[in-house]
């Protein structure tokens, strides 16, 4: 069970108030978590293929080629801004 303290120690972390109520249902929340997590640990996986993705789905990769339809004054041309061929923007500080 996860007790008072660490749940403080995690609203803390994340600069929440927490009170006293919040902290025992968080707790109990957390513990119920942390449990189907150990379930889960516990399922023998052993001669199972780990896999990028939950579903047997084929990626589709299609050949890179470069091509270009437009030149760069063209792809400018209609910025409101621009510094040679590139657009300007705004300072984001």
């Amino acid at each position: 069970m996860i007790d008072k303290k660490t749940i403080e120690h995690i609203a803390k972390l994340a600069r929440l108030h927490v009170t006293e109520d919040e902290a025992q249902e968080y707790s109990t929340q957390l513990a119920k978590a942390l449990g189907h997590f150990e379930k889960i640990s516990k399922v023998n996986t052993d001669g199972v293929e780990p896999m990028i993705t939950p579903t047997e789905i084929e990626a589709y990769w299609r050949e890179d080629v470069v091509k270009q339809d437009f030149s760069a004054e063209e792809m400018t041309s209609n910025a409101p801004a621009k510094a040679g061929n590139l657009f300007q923007v705004p300072p984001v500080v």
